[in-house]
């Protein structure tokens, strides 16, 4: 089964442009194949949790800050687009961009006290971070309405037409996809990815070589949450209704669990995670109580199977299992040497 994932992985590597313009082809077809809005409804949301597990990859994949609390920045973005439509009365489109800007203010105020943190003790900063947005929009009445939310938030249109169709919403958030995962990629083979991968690898070699460390993980986490809050504000009109409880911890796990299953740093990875996890959400959705049980159980599988999750490299540097390595060295009988994704460089 593994080598089988591996050959696969290998043949769309190999052809990988002929593969992209295949799936943004079925992608742009999708909603007139589909004919049940139910299942239109389902396509919509894997986009979404497309874009959410993308920018926990970013964080977490690429620059290996381990951030836990994502649903906070959610959160942040889903109350500020409602709060702007509602009250203000300002177009979906002019919302997305302010509410991405306010959550990434956000993360620029929690990645003050979390500079020098790392590991374990950064992933509970920002679950911390994500319960206290949580209840505050939940205590907060007379900005966020409470308990009882807002409702009523109005749908998106576009020079007068209205855009609140199931397909007008599909397409919405397939351009936010294609546009989160063409930026990431520009900037990954820039100078600030190259630095983010280079922090990942050893931070302090990455410092050493005159790199601004604290710099360049304040730019990434900026950089995630920004996308995180376009998928809040896009969650909000979707669904003309946000309140607290949509933004429990277990939908930070949810997120964290479609990267973790795709395969951290790699683009494709949070893609194919948000896919496999939402299909089994949907075929084992008469056994909810117990979803978080099954996603564990998932993650356990995926740890022994494959750490570098299903669309990640066999020789990730992202692959730390020790015995993993040590089941290399026994059938290889020297270790292999990791090569990492991209040399850092040195600022000038």
């Amino acid at each position: 089964m593994i080598r089988k994932l591996q050959n696969i992985r290998k043949y769309i590597r190999h052809h990988r442009l002929m593969w992209i313009l295949f799936l943004l082809a079925a992608a742009l077809v999708l909603p007139l194949v589909l004919t049940n809005n139910y299942h239109l409804g389902i396509a919509t949301r894997i986009l979404m949790y497309m874009i959410l597990a993308s920018a926990v990859n970013v964080m977490n994949g690429y620059s290996g800050q381990f951030a836990i609390g994502h649903a906070g920045f959610l959160c942040v973005g889903a109350y500020t687009a409602a709060i702007l439509m509602t009250r203000a009365g300002l177009n979906f489109f002019l919302v997305l961009p302010l509410a991405g800007m306010v959550t990434a203010l956000f993360g620029l105020l929690v990645s003050f006290p979390i500079g020098k943190l790392s590991g374990i003790y950064l992933g509970f900063v920002t679950l911390g971070f994500s319960e206290i947005v949580r209840i505050v929009c939940l205590n907060w009445t007379p900005v966020t309405g409470g308990p009882m939310g807002i409702k009523a938030i109005q749908g998106p249109s576009l020079f007068g037409f209205s855009l609140q169709s199931p397909k007008g919403y599909y397409y919405i958030i397939f351009v936010m996809l294609v546009l989160m995962v063409f930026c990431t990629a520009k900037i990954l083979k820039s100078r600030t990815g190259r630095a983010w991968i280079s922090i990942r690898e050893n931070e302090a070699a990455a410092a050493s070589l005159g790199i601004h460390t604290a710099r360049y993980k304040t730019m990434n986490i900026m950089y995630a949450t920004f996308w995180e809050g376009c998928a809040g504000a896009f969650m909000a009109t979707y669904y003309h209704f946000v309140d607290s409880s949509m933004f429990v911890t277990d939908e930070s796990f949810n997120i964290l669990s479609m990267a973790i299953v795709g395969g951290m740093g790699t683009l494709a990875g949070p893609i194919v995670g948000a896919v496999v996890i939402n299909i089994i959400t949907e075929a084992f959705r008469f056994l909810s109580e117990y979803r978080m049980v099954i996603y564990a159980l998932l993650i356990i599988a995926m740890m022994w199977l494959r750490p570098q999750g299903i669309a990640g490299s066999s020789d990730s540097v992202l692959v730390s299992s020790k015995a993993g390595k040590g089941r290399k060295r026994r059938r290889t009988g020297r270790p292999k040497p990791v090569q990492a994704e991209a040399a850092p460089i040195k600022e000038g």
